[in-house]
């Protein structure tokens, strides 16, 4: 296993290359895939809900950009709209969010967070950034700038598939 100074000589050399090889981008992929993998699944536990992942998310997604019809939001989390219904329903039950007849039709709903279903949201956020902030203040200078350059990095790569 490389050390963490090897690991970001490595991908300096892969960006430095004009060509990085199919193998070399390949395995980085893994090993990216891996670690943010791990480290999401790090950051759940940390959060300490009975929500799913996908509960989370979707709450997280209507606290942000809700009010929200099921379509919607199963649109914007990448799942079927009777996925989305299904976890609506759940949260409800929760009390984390709440129905209101969708003015544009009638034969729809949207779905808003109710003031504990914010709170339950930040909260959860709290908990993660808190344990992520307790294993940064444990890294050296040097790896505190390369993570923040690959947040950078990561967010770009987010973004391209938003488009």
């Amino acid at each position: 296993m490389a050390t963490t100074s090897e690991a970001i000589r490595a991908v300096a050399a892969i960006g430095e290359s004009e060509a990085a090889s199919p193998a070399t981008i390949s395995e980085l992929a893994a090993r990216l895939r891996l670690a943010v993998t791990r480290l999401a699944r790090r950051l759940r536990q940390e959060a300490g809900t009975d929500l799913s992942p996908s509960q989370t998310a979707a709450l997280a997604t209507i606290d942000a950009h809700g009010p929200l019809t099921p379509s919607e939001l199963a649109s914007v989390e990448r799942v079927q709209r009777p996925t989305a219904t299904r976890i609506v329903a759940r949260l409800e039950q929760e009390g984390l969010v709440e129905r209101a007849a969708d003015p544009a039709d009638g034969r729809s709903f949207i779905v808003s967070a109710t003031a504990q279903g914010r709170a339950l949201i930040r909260k959860l956020r709290t908990r993660k950034n808190a344990y992520l902030a307790r294993r940064l203040r444990g890294l050296d200078a040097e790896e505190v700038a390369a993570l923040a350059q690959a947040a950078e990095i990561l967010e770009r790569l987010q973004d391209g598939e938003r488009g």
